[in-house]
């Protein structure tokens, strides 16, 4: 697994995000500015966040994103999800059933689920919140 600019753009979004008024509708062009990214690139990276209901958006005057429930109800597994689409380490563990004829006998389909079970478990205990705040789990420094 490798994690594109798509999702560690949305992290460092999420994350910008939260650090705001709840009640207050960030514009996209704020955050494009304070992320330096393009409008156009930063759009196709928040609409699936507000399909997901991850983002509120409001139109208009006024209008802009914030974060649709309180941080420490999402994690950055659930963020890269929306934002990657899958976070498996192998193309066969992508879906909800393995249907690669050969997965009955795959030497190393159990190191890929393996593997697929230390990610997910490790990004489902790292809130938005942890990361607002840095709170990371031990093991190293984290720059995202």
């Amino acid at each position: 697994m490798k994690v594109s600019t798509k999702g560690r753009y949305a992290l460092r979004v999420m994350i910008e995000i939260a650090t705001y008024d709840p009640a207050e509708y960030v514009p996209l062009r704020a955050l494009a500015e304070s992320q330096d990214i393009s409008e156009k690139y930063l759009e196709a990276i928040i609409a699936p966040m507000v399909r997901a209901g991850l983002l509120a958006g409001q139109r208009g005057k006024g209008g802009g994103y914030k974060l649709a429930k309180a941080p420490s109800e999402y994690t950055a597994g659930e963020i890269l999800r929306v934002a990657e689409g899958s976070l498996a380490p192998v193309s066969c563990l992508e879906g909800a059933v393995n249907v690669c004829p050969r997965a009955g006998q795959c030497a190393t389909l159990d190191l890929w689920q393996g593997l697929d079970v230390v990610i997910n478990n490790y990004l489902e205990g790292i809130t938005l919140e942890d990361l607002r705040q840095k709170e990371m789990p031990a093991g190293g420094d984290y720059v995202i």
